[in-house]
């Protein structure tokens, strides 16, 4: 059934991008070229249908309740709609947060708590009941300020991918890298086996894909696949940790995303910009476009180091938090030497 499981995504996932980069023109998907765009032809949008469409039904097949797919599902197609009609942040924003508080909403204390499916949250209720009577008064308060980091993680997450959907290949190289490791690691450490096969059959729906995307684009995941892939990857390592600690380790699956946009949204805020106004100055699209690296070069190396900054931080888990945060420290450092060492440059030119 697995096998099977695996052979459908990778069909979805590639049919997916073939019906979008068909039928796009006649149904109005197309992604315009624009001051920020770093393509320079109208090419199809919204291939990551077929992502979602493996998604759904590996989380049915397995039996994997709805409170965690619907509203990741829900959100991707609030996304494909996007995709076709510009909707606009200030709607899609407010759905966003209310869908991450629905996948939350076992663990908020609104509804019984399936402690298996969100350890986590478990773990962290149960710090906060151990708190000593003159302070007890602070315990529910504790417990919603996690519950609205949670809910603001996973939306800025799902968010955050998106924005870092800007070159060919970047997306699905991402998706295949962080999800193999979320399965990896979930395989190893005994967790529940349905996450696992889940989380490999989004990295075969993303190798599906990407033929259509790499080297040269015929089809672009579009809001439907990027906001999807942000958005599972968030709720998953919410729902794989079991401590803190572990929480971090897996956030840091996706480094050089999470990286590339505090690094942009500190320059930006340096530069006196509008952070919600549309930009192109992610280190990645200065190395695409500024710089001139083929795109799949680019998506490669973010992949590269994924992995890289991923096994590191996994394998110094045992040692503690300490050695956790100097790897990300050294590394994260590393990052922001190379962002003004290329923005120095491109300035110099």
């Amino acid at each position: 059934m697995n096998i099977i499981l695996y052979l459908s995504s990778i069909m979805l996932g590639g049919i997916g991008a073939w019906v979008i980069g068909n039928c796009a023109f006649k149904w109005g998907l197309v992604d315009n070229p624009d001051g920020r765009s770093s393509h320079d032809r109208p090419t199809p949008k919204g291939g990551g249908i077929g992502i979602l469409a493996a998604f759904v039904l590996a989380s049915l097949v397995l039996g994997i309740s709805a409170e965690f797919w619907a509203p990741a599902a829900f959100i991707a197609l609030l996304s494909f709609f996007g995709d076709r009609f510009n909707l606009s942040p200030k709607l899609r924003l407010p759905l966003q947060l209310i869908a991450a508080f629905i996948l939350l909403l076992p663990a908020s204390g609104l509804m019984p708590l399936t402690s298996d499916l969100w350890p986590l949250i478990s773990d962290l209720r149960s710090l906060t009941s151990d708190l000593r009577p003159p302070i007890s008064g602070l315990r529910p308060l504790t417990s919603m300020l996690y519950f609205i980091f949670l809910v603001l993680f996973i939306t800025a997450t799902a968010n955050w991918y998106n924005f870092m959907d800007g070159i060919n290949g970047i997306a699905g190289i991402t998706g295949m890298a962080g999800f193999g490791m979320l399965a990896g690691y979930n395989a190893l450490s005994g967790g529940d086996s349905r996450f696992t096969v889940l989380s490999l059959c989004i990295v075969f729906s993303c190798m599906g894909f990407l033929p259509f995307n790499i080297p040269k684009a015929r089809v672009f995941m579009g809001d439907v696949g990027s906001i999807l892939l942000g958005f599972v990857f968030a709720a998953m390592v919410v729902m794989l940790s079991r401590s803190f600690l572990e929480f971090v380790c897996l956030s840091a699956l996706l480094f050089p995303f999470y990286a590339d946009e505090w690094v942009t949204m500190a320059v930006r805020i340096r530069d006196g910009e509008n952070l919600l106004t549309p930009h192109r100055r992610h280190l990645y699209q200065l190395l695409a476009n500024e710089l001139g690296i083929e795109h799949w070069k680019v998506s490669a190396g973010y992949g590269i180091l994924q992995i890289v900054v991923g096994a590191c931080v996994l394998s110094v888990m045992p040692y503690g938090a300490f050695a956790v945060w100097t790897i990300l420290v050294i590394v994260f450092s590393m990052f922001v030497w190379v962002n003004y060492m290329v923005r120095a440059r491109i300035k110099n030119k």
